[in-house]
């Protein structure tokens, strides 16, 4: 069988996949700056006899064409976050960077995307040494920014549809905060699609003794944050997933000056694009509205930015993929997960081949710790999640999990008919 033989050299693979992913996690670097990991994924790559190329900036592909058969496309994010570490990990990142905004804040790869790398890099060796039991073409994409929803965009900006051939099928994998040795799959929606909105309203500045004066835009901001509630609890079917979070509200500098604007910083997460639609024309309606009835002496303005795609998982593909899962690990490993409410911009590249695709997530948390915070009823207390400065994900047997499933959703469709 394909890949009883290709998995078979796993174990001498696994000692440099887990150094390479303390060096990566010692190592993070932010949103599009991922200079230092592509270049150590773009020698281990060629390394392996992969044809490699550095598209979008800080993005790597590699591709070994191996006969007629399919093209299949798998992909790992390598960008980390602001956040400051605090795991204690003997290989826990001190590392610091100059933000968008120019502050220096701490960098930590707080969301996994260093397993990420680590476990498709493993897969690429074990494909790349099994070939004989495999044919048709496999392209292993490392993708920069997705922490900002701008890395995927910038791959195919720089022309990455017309330099790699056109894939039968993509798949994604994560890493998340439950029991190591899991993998969760869904057809359809699995991740949230997610969009950021800048508004900015507009009022008239006077002394803080004077209101009679003003035409007040922190009023008028409160006015709308209260409003926008409504959009979720009164103007959404019931049942239907939407959040809206106001995230932040900014306005004025001293106690005695009311300004002459505020900016609200807003954030929306769907699982339907045409209730997305409808979550944006309500709060352009709203805020218009509410300005327009606190005498506004300017329209608001909107702004929108980093957007996320809704993932939403091909039912054919999810299928093949959880059938080669759940005959590899075993059916109890093997989950129907619920969507989560995070976003994703992997999409973005499937859709632009019109390819199909498949996007699971693994557990990353050791099973007996999981186990424990199940029983006290304690997981959201007591297992960090993704994001947060404490989130250390156990390298074993998380490394080996994410590397097998790489191999075996990529055989499902490469190695169907052993050449062997």
């Amino acid at each position: 069988m394909a890949e009883a033989e290709v998995l078979s050299g796993l174990d001498n693979e696994l000692g440099w996949q887990r150094e390479l992913y303390q060096d990566l996690h010692r190592n993070p670097e932010l949103s599009l700056a991922e200079h230092r990991t592509a270049e150590l994924v773009q020698d281990r790559l060629a390394g392996f006899g992969y044809d490699v190329q550095r598209i979008g900036g800080t993005g790597v592909v590699g591709i070994l064409a191996n006969g007629d058969g399919p093209t299949v496309l798998a992909r790992a994010d390598t960008d980390a976050l602001p956040v400051t570490e605090a795991t204690g990990l003997p290989y826990a990142s001190t590392a610091t960077a100059v933000d968008e905004s120019g502050n220096i804040v701490g960098v930590m790869h707080a969301c996994g995307h260093d397993f990420h790398v680590a476990s498709l890099l493993g897969a690429a060796k074990l494909m790349a040494d099994g070939r004989r039991h495999w044919s048709g073409t496999y392209i292993a994409l490392f993708q920069p920014g997705e922490e900002i929803g701008a890395g995927a965009q910038a791959m195919l900006d720089d022309g990455l549809a017309a330099k790699v051939p056109k894939p039968d099928v993509a798949l994604a994998q994560h890493v998340m905060p439950f029991a190591a040795g899991r993998i969760g799959t869904t057809p359809g929606p699995i991740l949230s699609a997610g969009d950021s909105v800048r508004v900015t309203v507009y009022g008239k500045g006077a002394h803080g003794s004077m209101p009679h004066n003003s035409v007040d835009p922190v009023v008028l901001a409160a006015s709308i944050v209260m409003r926008l509630q409504t959009i979720v609890s009164r103007e959404t079917k019931p049942g239907d997933f939407a959040v809206l979070t106001v995230g932040a509200l900014n306005a004025g500098f001293k106690s005695n000056i009311i300004p002459d604007r505020a900016t609200l910083l807003l954030n929306i997460r769907t699982y339907d694009m045409g209730l997305r639609g409808r979550i944006i024309d309500s709060i352009e309606r709203i805020v218009g509205a509410e300005c327009e009835a606190a005498g506004s002496p300017q329209p608001p303005e909107f702004g929108y930015y980093d957007q996320f795609p809704l993932t939403s998982n091909d039912a054919a593909a999810t299928e093949q993929v959880t059938k080669a899962f759940r005959a590899h690990f075993g059916g109890e490993a093997v989950f129907s997960m619920k969507p989560a409410t995070a976003s994703e911009d992997f999409s973005r590249i499937p859709d632009a081949f019109g390819t199909p695709y498949t996007y699971w997530t693994v557990g990353g948390v050791d099973p007996g710790t999981y186990r424990e915070a199940v029983k006290n009823g304690s997981v959201d207390q007591d297992i960090p999640a993704n994001h947060s400065p404490f989130f250390a994900p156990t390298i074993d047997p998380t490394l080996g999990i994410a590397t097998q499933a790489q191999v075996v959703a990529a055989l499902s469709y490469l190695g169907a008919d052993d050449p062997s």
